[in-house]
């Protein structure tokens, strides 16, 4: 589902890359709790809502 719009790796950089093929990944799948603002923020900004956190 990702488009490669990268708004993830500028909100949260630690945990996800946009890579050369084009695609956004999850470079982190433990990440720490002080990320987790973050994450749901790049949840969010994610154009085909295709992040999803699991708890």
């Amino acid at each position: 589902m990702c488009i490669g719009d990268g708004i993830c790796e500028t909100i949260c950089p630690e945990v996800f890359e946009l890579r050369d093929d084009g695609l956004a990944y999850v470079i982190n799948e433990s990440p720490s709790e002080d990320l987790r603002a973050s994450i749901e923020e790049a949840m969010e900004a994610c154009p085909t809502e295709c992040i999803h956190l699991e708890e």
